[in-house]
């Protein structure tokens, strides 16, 4: 398949490391124009100097700003005001006991995971529409669907996700804008490191510990491991290249089979 982004510019938000550097590179590799996002310029810097290495060639911006917050979404927007694919990949995560989850907890998880996402759909697609192609996608999660006991802050607002990108899609209708979510499963980032260890152990070398966390805690992976970024940033590319045009407004699933349903 010929996944060309020549001549395309994307932002990815929160990709200073792990699944949005990943998907950084990827759109790089397609040819895309890159721009990086994170709250640290440094962390930007080496980004894009690992997107550089691994895409010789790749031009590569850098857009240091906080989308957790509405005036940092517009300090993005004016460093980048129009772009023709956005994917929202900034999120936070991590386990408390569902009694202990505080509103200040509960605002904030939804401040950095849904509203990033939708102050950057709003600012975004207008443009696309009058352009009449865009490319936006915003990584959800198996949580999404199958609410972790560990995380429920967590996992509901990432349900809130696959609403906001259904409706933004409808919202686009017909424009030759598309609007999907990819629905991630358990992921091998530096975020995730420290997870499993905190679930179970530092005992053992990585790939025993990483199985054993699947084994215990995500039982119902097909494939039985943590998937690695880039199998996430293949999904994403896909779906931000021409062959998608047929796909919006869906929740697709790069879980490793861990999602326990027939349909996407």
């Amino acid at each position: 398949m010929q996944l060309d982004l020549s001549g395309r510019t994307a932002l990815v938000t929160g990709s200073s490391q792990g699944i949005g550097l990943a998907i950084a590179t990827g759109l790089a590799r397609a040819g895309a124009r890159v721009a990086l996002n994170g709250r640290r310029a440094e962390a930007l810097e080496e980004a894009a100097a690992a997107v550089r290495d691994a895409v010789p060639g790749a031009e590569v911006l850098q857009v240091a700003a906080d989308l957790s917050t509405g005036a940092g979404a517009d300090d993005a927007v004016r460093q980048l005001p129009d772009v023709d694919v956005v994917v929202n990949n900034l999120g936070i995560f991590g386990s408390l006991d569902p009694f202990e989850v505080d509103d200040a907890t509960w605002e904030h998880y939804f401040q950095v995971n849904v509203m990033s996402a939708v102050r950057m759909l709003r600012a975004y697609l207008p443009g696309m529409q009058q352009r009449g192609w865009g490319r936006a996608v915003t990584i959800a999660s198996d949580s999404a669907v199958a609410i972790p006991a560990e995380m429920i802050h967590y996992g509901v607002t990432k349900t809130a996700l696959l609403g906001v990108t259904r409706g933004f899609a409808k919202a686009v209708a017909g424009s030759g804008v598309t609007v999907n979510t990819v629905i991630a499963g358990p992921t091998h980032t530096p975020g995730v490191e420290d997870f499993v260890a905190e679930m179970v152990g530092t005992d053992g070398s990585w790939d025993e510990r990483q199985r054993q966390f699947v084994k215990e805690h995500r039982p119902s992976s097909l494939v039985q491991r943590l998937l690695e970024p880039e199998e996430i940033a293949n999904m994403v590319v896909y779906l931000c290249s021409d062959l998608a045009s047929a796909t919006t407004g869906g929740a697709l699933r790069a879980d490793g089979g861990y999602v326990d349903a027939i349909l996407p």
